[in-house]
């Protein structure tokens, strides 16, 4: 049900980005992360990721918020960061491989984003070090957190004036999934598992 509740948000907030309801987007988008984190129902680091992106989203529905924004955000890629290297770390191939998307990414944005570059640089620098930790975990997890990239790399695009077509949904629909397949890939690896049956006596 709680996960019903969140696809019904996300549904919600992808029409209101589509059809520029503003409104809407103010309640749906500041639901996101937290029917999350009523479906994870516990306290850990993931959960706090959840109250930055929570905080998040709102600044980002300000106009003139960006950096604020982009600092809640710094703050929910570091939880997670943490959270996921505590369960394992991930192996140098795929250190190196995230390392050469945070080098191309940067080296193509950072002429067109003025002001912006070293936040970005660095906010980006927490963001792939993120979705590297979470390869380490879960497919789940590795998948949610190369979507994250993929969500932060267009809005990345936009701040540099380079728009896709349907830019926004397209923002949403990826930071969207990216959330749900986090929480969820979390809950799966966070559950204890079940003692042994004692066996019968004889």
């Amino acid at each position: 049900m709680k996960l019903y509740l969140f696809v019904a948000a996300a549904v919600a907030e992808l029409i209101a980005v589509a059809a520029d309801l503003t409104p809407l987007q103010w309640v749906a988008k500041p639901l996101l992360a937290p029917l999350l984190i009523w479906y994870l129902a516990r306290r850990d680091l993931v959960v706090l990721a959840l109250c930055f992106a929570t905080a998040g989203d709102i600044a980002l529905l300000v106009p003139g918020a960006f950096l604020i924004g982009m600092v809640f955000f710094l703050g929910c890629q570091v939880c997670l960061t943490v959270a996921f290297l505590r369960r394992a770390k991930p192996t140098k191939p795929t250190i190196i491989a995230y390392a050469v998307v945070w080098a191309a990414a940067n080296a193509l944005l950072w002429p067109h984003l003025g002001t912006l570059r070293l936040p970005v640089l660095a906010y980006s620098l927490a963001l792939t070090a993120m979705a590297t930790a979470a390869t380490a975990v879960s497919r789940r997890l590795a998948i949610g957190g190369a979507l994250f990239v993929v969500s932060d790399l267009m809005i990345g695009m936009g701040a540099a004036g380079r728009h896709l077509p349907a830019h926004d949904v397209l923002v949403m629909a990826t930071y969207s999934a990216a959330l749900f397949l986090i929480a969820t890939g979390w809950a799966a690896t966070s559950r204890v598992p079940s003692p042994a049956p004692l066996p019968a006596a004889r």
